[in-house]
């Protein structure tokens, strides 16, 4: 069954006018509907090198293929490392904000922004907070902690307050300096523009995956060439320092 429609002007007779204009434009809306639901597809798509045994999920975001590695023995006394994905093929893993921008920066023909180092770091902590955020211990108190219960719960106790302890010591290397202060600036033309400090860089960009361009927008600063390349040189710092 066809759906047809037909614009009738006032004296009745039919505007062939208005229902070109009319189709035309819903033939576009319909166009647009299919190439938005096309690029949402595409965004699931699992790489062929990946095997099909992964679903397509838009919703998993930008993602990395690698090939996973794992030694194996040979002879007697000797390992050799040789890939171990599934079936041979290639894995997947979620791309974080560390991956977007070296992919950004490998398009641009521009080497990584960040060392091998400096990315573990970051990994490091995000996962060091993650962890003890997820530990399931309602109270905050250290000393409560240790007075609490035994039944076997000590190593796991132990465990959360390490995460803490750690994660207290990687603060300290982060420190409570400024990454990009407001200086010089009449106060009439630094507008909503504020400080960025080293510890909340490193959490937004570590914790909350957001990239330097994000930082520098949340803090009142315009996403200028200048203002990255400050701001990134700030980052790497303060991940050495980590």
């Amino acid at each position: 069954m066809s759906e047809h429609v037909v614009i009738v002007a006032s004296d009745g007779v039919a505007n062939l006018t208005s229902m070109a204009k009319f189709m035309a434009a819903r033939q576009r809306r319909l166009k647009a509907e299919a190439d938005r639901i096309q690029a949402v597809k595409e965004q699931g798509c699992v790489p062929e090198v990946c095997g099909d045994a992964i679903p397509e999920a838009p919703a998993r975001g930008a993602i990395r293929v690698f090939q996973p590695v794992s030694l194996f023995p040979e002879g007697e006394n000797d390992w050799v490392a040789r890939p171990s994905g599934y079936r041979g093929r290639s894995a997947m893993q979620r791309a974080d904000v560390f991956d977007v921008m070296a992919a950004k920066a490998a398009s641009n023909g521009k080497p990584a922004p960040f060392t091998r180092e400096q990315v573990a770091a970051g990994r490091y902590y995000r996962d060091l907070v993650e962890r003890h955020a997820c530990a399931g211990v309602r109270c905050s108190s250290v000393e409560a902690i240790r007075s609490g219960g035994g039944g076997g719960s000590g190593s796991f106790i132990d465990a959360v307050l390490r995460d803490r302890e750690e994660i207290e010591r990687i603060q300290k290397r982060i420190g409570t300096g400024t990454a990009m202060a407001v200086r010089k600036i009449r106060p009439s033309k630094r507008g909503s523009r504020v400080n960025i400090t080293d510890r909340r860089l490193v959490d937004m960009v570590c914790l909350e995956d957001k990239p330097i361009s994000a930082v520098l927008r949340a803090h009142g600063w315009i996403t200028s060439g200048q203002y990255t390349k400050t701001l990134c040189s700030a980052l790497k710092d303060v991940l050495s320092r980590m």
